[in-house]
């Protein structure tokens, strides 16, 4: 008979006695358990202990998470948290160094869990944690030790940052600044100060004035990947807590002081592998640079504003500059207009009387202009051949430059996502972006000699120019989807994927994409579906086992927030435990925590989470819920919260999770899996129908013969 829900069978250590094995009744008050365990090893005032987890965080038992203890799991008597923590504060008062040393090692440790933090703290604790840093008496390993339980106790949210004192913020702020300073020190500086950035105006004005930028950049030429991660955060921390002045005053002085170099080759062309938080930070670094573009896409322009419409002039000068040009002088002001106005066709403008209008509309507002007079200053030659190229075309034919800009710029702003806040977990920069200065006005140079190219193989007309952006825009993504490391790879990648190319994967995803619709091959797919279906589920439940690494958000840090999470082989059981950086594929003996999959009572996404519910009251971003998803359990009192890593990880996991509910696979992942296995699959099948065509209906039966004298009577034999 199985045992009460409500009965979990755990062991209990101590050291220098043998472990007890109870049936904990989870009804029975925590104190009266403490008793019964306490008695057994005739230990005097239980209210002196506490239960705690012997792995991972090693969490406190308390009332309000006692739920979460699973059955096999190993705890062991403990001194209770008020008292550890009065220990622990005492040791680190002690004038004593060993006793300082040990105090603060395991306060480190402790730290994590918010039930010690909680007594901790109460104790006035984080503040004898600044006041060691502020006398500067402690170094080494037993300052790191220092601060890495500060800035764990200060995770909680139990004190606000903006109750440390000035001292203390220059005193982290000068391990920052120093040259010769430990490694971990400068690394856990590094955290506490990003912290502070993004919890406060105060204090981010404070950091800034404390920690110069030339500073930050040199920590970015160090070859300890930690450091350089630490530093980028703090950038990015500061970047975006500035306001829209400030940002594009700071990003200016990155620029001039080399950042992109530095990125580039310490980073980007390093030889150690990227971490996802780098590839986060370098994102958004990515995003912040380019979203400074934004307010010339918001401006739409004034038909009045001189210097904007002498710009436009500037692009007919460049084009049309000549002897007839200089004599136009002599002209009527109606006879230079209509000059103007044919030279302004010629360049391709729509309103060619009055190009102003052209660039009214928001987006893209002035930033076609700015990367047209780019174009014809930076590459005047190639400027004037596209130019010419096209005024000496037949008028049906030729491409049209300032049409082609404008539309070109909106496709950037689009596939670059310009004006958007950058997500919470992108992670999909370009390298090519950090390789040159002007990149964008660069990237749109060659780009605008691509749309020419691919014009001129298309032998479009104008009523072509919708269809002729749609295969530009094909060429870029399909050319950035590559990440090619400069400007240079990436023209030579895009002007070799011309127009038949295209064309070429066109067809070869149509004929994955497309099957033939005659009734007996759709009756066949319909036969099919059954068995790849099974084929799909096992592949899940397969990932499942195999396990994945999950990123725990936070909305202060990005690190040490790791945990795995996967299927036992025989599908039964959930486990998952917290890991650290660098453990890709933990045993499943590792992971501590487990779920019954038979207790598992529904699979919830996006805003039905729980752990995206708690966070109403933040700026949720789109892309986080999109990858958020929940298991709910024990009559769903319970849940245990993802955020998957990817959009595929999203698909795998929700749909291995309702293979193992007995729900239906609803995933676009697994639409588009079956789809191609039965395309596949079909394919293989119709091989030996190759050229011949498959009739709609089946033949009809032939009515009955007459006779059967056109069969051959064995009874006769020939004499």
């Amino acid at each position: 008979m199985p045992p009460p829900k409500d009965i979990v069978k755990i062991a209990v250590q101590m050291p220098g006695a043998y472990p007890q094995l109870i049936d904990l009744d989870q009804k029975k008050p925590l104190s009266t358990v403490l008793k019964e365990v306490c008695d057994v090893w005739n230990k005097n005032n239980p209210d002196q202990y506490a239960l705690q987890y012997t792995d991972g965080i090693q969490s406190y038992i308390t009332e309000t998470n006692r739920h979460e203890i699973k059955n096999g799991s190993i705890l062991r008597l403990a001194t209770a948290p008020s008292r550890e923590a009065e220990n622990l504060y005492t040791g680190t008062q002690s004038g004593n160094y060993d006793v300082r040393f040990e105090s603060l090692k395991g306060l480190a440790v402790l730290s994590k869990d918010i039930t010690f933090a909680q007594e901790f703290i109460s104790k006035d604790g984080i503040a004898a944690l600044v006041r060691i840093v502020e006398n500067g008496n402690d170094t080494g390993e037993s300052l790191a030790h220092t601060l890495n339980a500060f800035i764990e106790l200060m995770e909680h949210g139990v004190v606000s940052w903006e109750t440390l004192t000035p001292v203390f913020i220059k005193k982290i702020a000068g391990f920052v600044n120093k040259s010769a300073m430990d490694a971990s020190i400068q690394q856990l500086s590094l955290a506490i100060l990003e912290s502070m950035v993004l919890s406060s105006s105060y204090l981010f004005q404070l950091v800034k004035s404390e920690v110069p930028l030339d500073r930050l950049i040199s920590h970015l030429q160090v070859t300890n990947q930690m450091i350089q991660t630490k530093a980028m955060a703090l950038i990015i921390a500061l970047l975006l807590s500035s306001n829209d002045d400030e940002r594009k005053e700071t990003m200016e002085f990155l620029i001039k002081r080399n950042l992109r170099q530095y990125v580039f080759k310490n980073i980007i062309l390093s030889s150690s592998t990227m971490r996802d938080e780098m590839a986060h930070y370098l994102y958004v670094l990515q995003s912040v640079s380019l979203n400074l573009l934004e307010p010339r896409m918001r401006i739409p322009m004034d038909p009045y504003n001189q210097d904007q419409r002498e710009m436009i002039q500037s692009l007919r000068q460049a084009a049309f500059e000549s002897d007839a040009d200089t004599s136009s002088g002599n002209f009527n002001t109606d006879r230079r207009k209509s000059l103007y106005s044919r030279e302004f066709r010629r360049l391709g403008f729509p309103n060619n009387a009055n190009p102003s209008l052209d660039f009214s509309r928001t987006p893209p507002g002035l930033l076609p202009l700015d990367n047209m007079i780019y174009f014809a200053s930076r590459h005047s030659d190639a400027y004037n051949r596209f130019v010419l190229e096209n005024s000496s075309r037949e008028d049906k034919h030729e491409c049209p430059f300032g049409r082609g800009s404008i539309q070109l710029t909106i496709i950037l702003c689009e596939i670059l996502k310009i004006g958007d806040p950058p997500s919470e977990t992108g992670q999909d920069f370009y390298p090519m972006f950090f390789a040159q200065d002007r990149v964008f006005e660069e990237f749109f140079c060659i780009c605008i000699q691509l749309l020419n190219k691919t014009w001129k193989e298309m032998r479009a007309t104008q009523e072509d120019f919708d269809k002729v952006m749609q295969v530009v825009r094909e060429q870029i993504t399909r050319t950035l989807a590559t990440k090619p490391t400069s400007l240079e790879l990436f023209r030579n990648k895009v002007n070799a994927l011309n127009y038949s190319e295209i064309l070429k994967l066109r067809q070869t995803e149509r004929m994955h994409q497309e099957e033939t619709l005659a009734p007996p091959v759709l009756e066949l797919r319909e036969r099919l579906k059954p068995e790849l279906m099974e084929l799909i589920k096992q592949q899940r439940l397969n990932r499942l086992c195999d396990g994945t690494l999950f990123r725990k958000i936070s909305s202060r840090r990005r690190q040490d927030k790791l945990w795995y999470c996967r299927l036992s082989p025989n599908h039964k059981v959930l486990h998952y435990g917290d890991v650290e950086e660098g453990v890709d594929n933990p045993a499943i003996e590792w992971l501590q925590e487990k779920i019954p999959v038979a207790d598992i009572k529904a699979l919830v996404t996006g805003k039905d989470c729980p752990h995206m519910k708690e966070k109403s009251t933040l700026k949720q971003n789109r892309e986080v819920l999109d990858l958020a998803f929940s298991i709910l359990y024990d009559a769903e009192d319970y849940s245990l919260n993802f955020i998957a890593p990817s959009k595929y990880d999203f698909g795998l996991w929700t749909d291995g999770l309702s293979v193992l509910l007995g729900k239906e696979l609803n995933s676009e992942q697994t639409k588009s899996e079956l789809e191609i296995l039965l395309s596949m699959e079909i394919k293989l099948r119709l091989l030996d129908l190759e050229n011949i065509s498959i009739p709609d209906v089946a033949p009809p039966i032939p009515s009955v013969p007459s006779n059967y004298n056109f069969c051959y009577d064995f009874s006769h034999t020939d004499h």
